[in-house]
């Protein structure tokens, strides 16, 4: 038996669902713990398309209600935290005799400008693409085109501010700990951690479990808590490839593949375009997921379709792979299984609940908060009341059309600052890149310079905020600085944070 607290929630899985359902019951008055066995976000919440968007391609598959949550989410969120969300324009290409029709493209933006109550995005409209810009990069045989809107999030940002933001409430955050063990005892739980690093075991309390673990809930249900053929979830590989900037615009493109499916190639940290993604079904372990050969032909293949100039796979200078963990709907193909979430509660006979999350995207993520809320209410009393469709995130508090004002300040409070480390450090903390900057006054006063726009001020930020602990996490999740750094580059940063974990 364990001497710690009682917790009222003990949330397992450091995704976007997880630390968002954390966030938003330590708000409420919950006492909260949250365990994650690798980084935040190290698993399908880093893997996505990083849009905030309502899924047009969903409207195909009739899932109305969660096209209508998702596009009212957009504005929501962007407001929420407008400096790592904001605004992008899409532009949907098409030609006579086309996989669909100009008539349904149409309709289907129709609904998609109507369904969400839009405010500050514009409406879709049509663009000749032989006078527009956007039609330079392509093909010319594609003379029109849809522009519509949605958004776009640096999605492993999105997963650690909120896990900050739950912690500053009072929660307690474990990253890196794995529960290898949950068992009921009566009317609570108690569940049994292990720490990566010093593989020492510690045993907390909890009235109830959230299972909010992505592509390992099964795994949860199976291994920790002894259930045996739990098979709740499909598990749909996509993967994404960063080629060398493919055009010289903001504007993001929607391609429609003659599979039926749809690839995005979007403006990508400046320098770089992200094409993306494809869905396959995935059986292994969802951390050994990587991208295949057949994916890079196909996301090669098809990005080459409309581009004037073809995509290469050596032109790729990353790639990454995720697992997204969909509920189990029995659809026929990995592209048409549900991308709605599904929660789970099991309470009964007096004994510790435990709800299970199934499904989720990163758009939706507060209101499957709101709605996980409703069934912890149900299952162990209602605390507090629904409060985060009005806040804010760490470092997003300005206005949503804020970011160059917010920019302008910050270069203005250290003019040493080149335009381009300015704007990065604003995406990536917003207001609290002041704090961050430690009232340096020269470029010497950020300490030790690792490559790219990367200094040690704001790696000992990541290490003392932020749970980071190998290169991999600043240079991969927290920043994507590792697209700029040499190998040499980030070795002399894990010898840095090995040295400073030393000490």
């Amino acid at each position: 038996m364990s001497d710690n607290p009682v917790f009222d929630i003990f949330v397992i899985g450091g995704g976007i669902n997880g630390c968002g359902i954390a966030r938003d019951a330590v708000g409420r008055g919950y006492k909260v713990a949250l365990a994650e066995m690798n980084d935040f976000a190290s698993g399908t919440s880093s893997g996505a398309t990083k849009l905030i968007h309502g899924g047009l391609r969903y409207l195909e598959h009739y899932e109305f209600r969660l096209v209508r949550e998702a596009l009212m989410e957009r504005e929501t969120l962007w407001a929420m935290s407008p400096h790592i969300i904001w605004p992008m324009r899409f532009v949907l290409p098409f030609q006579k005799g086309g996989i669909r029709p100009a008539w349904l493209i149409r309709l289907g933006l129709f609904l998609y400008d109507h369904l969400g109550g839009r405010k500050l995005l514009p409406a879709t409209k049509t663009l000749d693409m032989r006078k527009d810009k956007a039609g330079k990069p392509l093909k010319p045989l594609f003379t029109r085109a849809f522009e519509y809107s949605d958004g776009w999030v640096d999605d492993a940002r999105f997963v650690v501010l909120n896990a900050r933001d739950a912690a500053d409430r009072g929660a307690t955050i474990l990253s890196r700990t794995r529960v290898v063990g949950a068992r009921r005892e009566g009317a609570l739980w108690n569940i049994e951690v292990e720490d990566h690093a010093s593989k020492s075991r510690r045993t907390y309390q909890a009235r109830m479990v959230v299972n909010a673990a992505g592509p390992w809930v099964d795994s949860v249900l199976s291994n920790a808590v002894g259930k045996n053929n739990a098979h709740n979830v499909r598990l749909v590989q996509g993967s994404h490839i960063i080629v060398k900037k493919k055009f010289d615009d903001p504007r993001a493109y929607f391609f429609q593949n003659p599979d039926n499916r749809i690839i995005f190639a979007i403006p990508y940290e400046t320098d770089f375009t992200l094409i993306g993604t494809t869905d396959q079904d995935y059986k292994g372990d969802p951390k050994d997921v990587k991208i295949t050969e057949d994916e890079i032909t196909y996301l090669c293949n098809a990005a080459s379709e409309y581009f004037a100039e073809p995509v290469k796979p050596e032109d790729i200078v990353w790639s990454y792979s995720a697992v997204r963990p969909l509920y189990d709907d029995g659809a026929t193909k990995a592209q048409e299984a549900t991308r709605d979430y599904v929660l789970k509660l099991e309470a009964q006979d007096g004994s510790a609940p435990m709800l299970n999350v199934f499904g989720g995207k990163l758009t939706t993520y507060r209101r499957l908060g709101e709605h996980a809320l409703e069934k912890i209410g149900e299952a162990i009393g209602i605390k507090g009341k629904p409060w985060t469709a009005q806040s804010r995130l760490p470092g997003g508090d300005f206005p949503a059309t804020g970011y160059e004002a917010e920019v302008a300040k910050l270069k203005t409070a250290f003019p040493f600052l080149d335009d381009r480390c300015a704007k990065r450090l604003i995406r990536c903390y917003g207001t609290l890149a002041h704090t961050m900057l430690n009232g340096a006054k020269s470029r010497d006063g950020l300490g030790r310079y690792f490559g790219g726009t990367l200094y040690q001020v704001e790696v000992d930020w990541l290490m003392a905020r932020e749970w980071a602990t190998t290169a991999e996490d600043i240079l991969w999740r927290r920043t994507k600085q590792g697209l700029l750094l040499s190998r040499s580059d980030a070795r002399a940063l894990e010898d840095y944070i090995e040295q400073a974990r030393a000490a």
